[in-house]
């Protein structure tokens, strides 16, 4: 089994429905690992507890299952030595505790389920851990009752915070420092209780400032006769949380001691969370549990995909018995693709132990290997056309086949030459069937169809097609083949009849029509897309202005446009080819520059005019630069 086949069969989107059962990540976790096994022990040993688990759920008002939590994490932190606090604790006395409730029930449930219920005998009850945790954790924290010190620091802190706040408020009562007192009220600083004082008389009150407000208005002052109390509290908090420390590691420690079984526990209840998840999709799908063999022989009686939505045509097909390769053939989007589908995704179902949607009558052979072919393999990082990458695909499949292996092939020698295409094909299907496996191939090959029939372990089966209608039944049918209808299904996408009346013809004698087109029709058809052309593009001159649309700038066309359609135009002091689909007009030349405007000046510097005209008249000057400069050039 690889992961191409699960990804083309859709097996992981199938495991996403049976996850949406589970009532913990247990048991999704289990079913993120499981894999179809290719043990026909194993399988009948997982479709068996699949069928004791939905009888169960039919005979039982309630699976005590919820409220289970994952503690894997809270057991792995107690393996690095780590102390739990109280509200991991509380977990896992809720695991604890669930634990032994569904060890009950399954105990009680022998009948229904003699397999389930013996893995309930491997769960272990930890009743004095749980009852520890609940006496010493309450609220999740500590209680007093955990302990006598605990009990007495508790008390003696108690005390000490009712001393502090007969004296915060005695100071807030006092007369004499009403005046002192921003706020009538008793705040905290560090831990501290503290009252708020009006910054101008910080130094004026006794006692320590522990904080000042943001505005810097107010104070935070502990006043003296408190602070020895304070100190008290300091000590007293101290000694608290080192006793709460010890019963939190001594509780830690009565987990640790169990650690073995508590692990086991986890094991077991999540087996059972995702044994249960299968029955409840069983039931949502009102799957059933089919008989399986390991000679080869598949039967699907109205079986059905469970990914498709609404209606859909239930598959009937038989393979392995009378013969061990089927040649599926018929119309373009007929359901060829969707009946190899079903098949291979079926198979995977049962070897991972699910229930299908079918009828009771089907068989499903537990493979090895199963291996798909489906759909456009096309890699563009490796360079490999679609033909490629299915032939590359093939040729794996082909190494790692053996007799117990079913082969699904969609399109087979599809992508090349019909002739070499049908001839490679036949080869790999024989090759295949020597190998001894189960293969099943969609294709519009004739040559196929003929091979199927004379070939006495092939047999061809069509999916079939109302001709009246125009419309595939998505039913398949064993022992004949069907046509792949391409003339029908063109006509309903609106081909002309002509047109299929010629194909018609070309299929049956090859006799090709040469007639050729009239030139005055050729000529006619020219000149007006020339017309057309011509009525659409403006005629540019020299001296215009244009906008480039691809710079979203401006530049002054420089030469007219060429045969190719395209203009010089003068940009940022450079000449460049633009098409004269990517400019538009601005401003024509004649609105620009007046009549007699010489537009040379707009494309040539002033000094190379200046040179021109010197170079007329003679000057000596003139040709001793010119002489100079070619000089230069040939050196």
């Amino acid at each position: 089994m690889n992961k191409y086949t699960f990804e083309k069969l859709q097996l992981n989107e199938v495991k996403e429905l049976v996850k949406v059962q589970c009532v913990s990540s247990l048991g999704k976790d289990l079913i993120d690992k499981l894999n179809p096994s290719g043990n026909i022990n194993i399988v009948k040993r997982r479709l068996n507890e699949n069928k004791e688990a939905r009888s169960l759920i039919e005979n039982s008002n309630h699976i005590p299952l919820e409220g289970l939590f994952n503690v894997s994490t809270m057991i792995d932190k107690i393996e690095k030595g780590m102390i739990l606090d109280p509200y991991e604790l509380i977990k896992i006395q809720d695991f604890l505790r669930g634990s032994r409730k569904i060890k009950s029930f399954m105990l009680q449930k022998e009948v229904y389920a003699p397999t389930l219920s013996a893995y309930a005998l491997n769960i272990t009850a930890c009743e004095n851990i749980e009852n520890e945790i609940e006496y010493c954790i309450k609220g999740n924290k500590v209680d007093a009752q955990a302990s006598k010190e605990l009990k007495k620091i508790r008390r003696n802190i108690e005390v000490t915070e009712s001393k502090i706040k007969e004296r915060l408020n005695k100071f807030l009562t006092a007369s004499r420092n009403k005046k002192y007192i921003q706020e009538c009220i008793v705040s905290k600083r560090e831990d501290r209780y503290v009252i708020p004082i009006k910054a101008s008389y910080k130094n004026e009150v006794d006692g320590v400032l522990l904080g000042t407000s943001s505005k810097g208005n107010t104070v935070f002052i502990e006043p003296k006769d408190v602070s020895k109390f304070s100190l008290e509290l300091i000590r007293l908090k101290s000694e608290e949380t080192l006793e709460e420390y010890k019963i939190l590691a001594y509780l830690t420690e009565l987990i640790f001691e169990r650690i073995v079984d508590i692990k086991l526990n986890i094991e077991i209840i999540a087996e059972y969370d995702m044994v249960f998840a299968k029955a409840k999709y069983s039931q949502s799908i009102n799957g059933i549990t089919p008989k399986i063999n390991d000679r080869g022989y598949i039967k699907i009686v109205d079986g059905k995909h469970p990914l498709l939505k609404g209606h859909a045509v239930p598959l009937n097909l038989e393979i392995g018995k009378n013969y061990r390769s089927l040649l599926i053939t018929g119309p373009n989007a007929g359901g060829k693709t969707v009946a190899l589908k079903t098949v291979g995704l079926l198979s995977l179902m049962v070897q991972c132990g699910l229930d299908i949607c079918a009828s009771e009558d089907t068989i499903i052979n537990v493979f090895e290997n199963i291996f798909v072919d489906i759909g456009d393999n096309q890699s563009i990082e490796n360079a490999l056309s679609t033909f490629s990458s299915h032939i590359k695909n093939i040729a794996q499949i082909i190494n790692e086949s053996n007799h117990a292996t079913l082969v699904l092939l969609d399109e087979i020698g599809s992508g090349t030459e019909p002739n070499e295409g049908a001839g490679l094909a036949i080869a790999i299907l024989e090759e295949f069937y020597q190998k001894g496996c189960i293969t099943i191939a969609s294709t519009h090959y004739g040559e196929l169809k003929k091979y199927a029939t004379h070939h006495p372990e092939f047999e061809n089966a069509g999916m079939m097609f109302n001709k009246e209608t125009l419309q595939p039944l998505y039913k398949l049918t064993i022992g004949i083949s069907e046509n792949s209808n391409a003339l029908f299904i063109s006509k309903k996408m609106g081909i002309k009849d002509k047109v299929l009346k010629r194909a018609k013809e070309y299929i049956g004698d090859k006799n090709y029509n040469f007639d050729l087109v009239k030139r005055s029709k050729i000529q006619s058809s020219k000149k007006e897309s020339e017309e057309k052309i011509a009525t659409e593009v403006p005629m540019y001159q020299v001296g215009d202005k244009v906008k480039l649309l691809d710079k979203d700038d401006f530049g002054i066309v420089y030469k007219p446009m060429n045969k190719f359609n395209n203009l010089q135009v003068l940009y940022n002091g450079e000449f460049i080819e633009v098409n004269v689909k990517r400019i538009e007009l601005y401003l024509k030349a004649t609105e620009l520059y007046p009549n007699d405007y010489d537009l040379d000046s707009l494309f040539i510097s002033y000094k190379e005019r200046k040179l021109d005209r010197d170079i007329e008249r003679g000057s000596k000057k003139a040709l001793k630069k010119i002489q100079k400069e070619m000089k230069q050039n040939i050196n």
